[in-house]
């Protein structure tokens, strides 16, 4: 019997990790998550805690995989390893979602392509509206749609959303949320069979990132500064940060930010965006900065 995987796309701070854990907190299914991050910090791997992957048993009977080497490797191993009734999959944010496709249902004929689930950020939507390619690829071989974070938006700014991506997919299931809170029961077990293959491929913009690591303390305020200060190129941050306070989960999105309460041992910060890489000197001078 092929074990169904779910493919879970989005772009980068999107809410893919919410979802996730969301997955793991309410089901009650023996699952495998694997994470494909983009980055040089396995941030969301800390979060929730072989050869070609790392396992970590968690409690429910489900496990959490890190992605170490290939993934039709890694898939195998999983499959050999812990043999879960199904296989959740956390695309990275730059994924070009066809090419994701093309190699579970060509590569692995061990499983079966169950969902291809979307997340759009609404926020970014509105503050972004051009639809880059890979965005558009996500859409277009989504089976299920989240429109997340319709909570910062106005109602008619989500109409104007919806609308954005019906343009692109015309057949998925949407559904509208804050943190993505949705029933796990309706995502997973869809069985879509006979989805329209993607369009041709092209080049995909390439995202760089860069990360900062530091074992003092921050300065809070002067923290805050320096992302506030953060150029528009950089897309998204995430990692942990440590004040004299405590130390926190800090999540930045298309210049939206918040901190959360995390343990952590040391600053560890990654930036992604277009071009990322020319404004790592000036970012990284601002944090060092920030150390007491």
């Amino acid at each position: 019997m092929k074990t169904p995987i779910a493919l879970i796309t989005g772009s980068l701070g999107s809410g893919k990790t919410t979802l996730l854990r969301r997955i793991l907190e309410t089901t009650d299914r023996r699952l495998a998550v694997l994470m494909n991050e983009f980055g040089e910090i396995a941030i969301d791997s800390q979060i929730i805690q072989g050869e070609n992957v790392q396992i970590v048993e968690l409690a429910g009977g489900c496990v959490c995989c890190s992605l170490t080497g290939e993934f039709e490797a890694a898939v195998a191993e999983i499959i050999d390893t812990v043999h879960p009734e199904f296989i959740v999959v956390e695309a990275t944010g730059v994924a070009e979602a066809d090419a994701l496709v093309y190699e579970v249902e060509d590569n692995l004929p061990q499983v079966r392509l169950d969902s291809v689930i979307c997340i759009v950020d609404a926020y970014a939507s509105i503050k972004y509206p051009a639809v880059g390619y890979t965005a558009r690829t996500q859409l277009e071989a989504a089976d299920v749609i989240l429109i997340n974070k319709i909570d910062l938006i106005t109602a008619e700014q989500v109409k104007d959303v919806e609308a954005q991506v019906r343009a692109f997919n015309e057949r998925a299931l949407i559904f509208k949320t804050v943190r993505c809170d949705v029933d796990v029961d309706v995502l997973l077990g869809l069985d879509i069979g006979g989805r329209p293959k993607p369009s041709s491929r092209q080049t995909a913009v390439n995202m760089q990132s860069f990360t900062f690591t530091s074992e003092k303390l921050l300065d809070r305020d002067k923290f805050e500064d320096a992302i506030a200060e953060l150029p528009t190129a950089i897309y998204r941050a995430k990692g942990f940060v440590r004040f004299p306070e405590g130390s926190y989960l800090f999540n930045y999105v298309t210049g939206r930010w918040e901190l959360e309460e995390f343990a952590a041992q040391k600053t560890e910060l990654v930036f992604i965006g277009q071009g990322a890489s020319d404004d790592r000197e000036t970012i990284v001078n601002r944090l060092r900065a920030c150390e007491r």
